[in-house]
């Protein structure tokens, strides 16, 4: 999934011509800290809350103030985890979407952004789910996909998270059954330690 495929113009940008206190009413009205400015379809930067209420006179268009206004974005093309990590590590409440001539095509919102990763990450797919914790050494993808696929399940999807202070890592794995009790007893045999299971049985 890439950006082209999540980018919304739901939310209008901000021209230079308007107040910040359009600025103000927008924000609260689309639920969003940021706003994107744009003239024609050049992309100027990103406006946030806290540069509105530092302006001297609200009142006046935001193109006659000088802002120390952040420019992020990201290209039609990027993944949808580059647009998590660039919202995540400047805590962005939207992104503007660029196309290959750096134009304005619309914007990502965490709300939008949040639904299409529930959607890649199999969320409302039934099953269930089983932790493993192991060193990062012992992982083998392979190994595991067949622990599950021999007691009938397949892997939906999964995620590592490697501990700071160790080798160990977790490993999330969502699997297309909503009993694993099979598949726990298989992780078992092969002497893996399972650190949570949430399942319905």
């Amino acid at each position: 999934m890439i950006a082209q495929n999540i980018v919304s113009d739901e939310i209008p940008p901000l021209k230079t011509s308007d107040t910040g206190l359009k600025a103000i009413v927008w924000m609260e009205e689309f639920r969003v800290n940021h706003l994107p400015i744009v003239n024609n379809l050049e992309y100027l930067g990103l406006i946030s809350e806290e540069d509105v209420y530092n302006l001297n006179s609200p009142e006046s268009p935001i193109g006659n103030h000088e802002l120390s206004i952040l420019k992020p974005s990201v290209k039609f093309y990027q993944h949808i985890f580059d647009v998590l990590k660039i919202m995540t590590e400047l805590n962005l409440t939207l992104i503007p979407v660029l196309n290959d001539r750096g134009e304005y095509l619309g914007a990502i919102t965490q709300k939008e952004l949040v639904q299409n990763i529930a959607k890649l990450s199999s969320v409302k797919d039934p099953g269930a789910v089983i932790i493993l914790e192991l060193n990062q050494n012992d992982y083998k993808l392979s190994e595991i996909a067949q622990i599950v696929e021999s007691e009938g399940g397949k892997i939906l999807n999964l995620y590592i998270n490697n501990h700071d202070d160790s080798l160990k890592m977790d490993l999330t794995i969502k699997i297309n059954k909503t009993d694993l009790s099979a598949i726990n007893n298989a992780f078992i045999r092969y002497k893996y330690v399972i650190k949570a299971l949430y399942h319905e049985s």
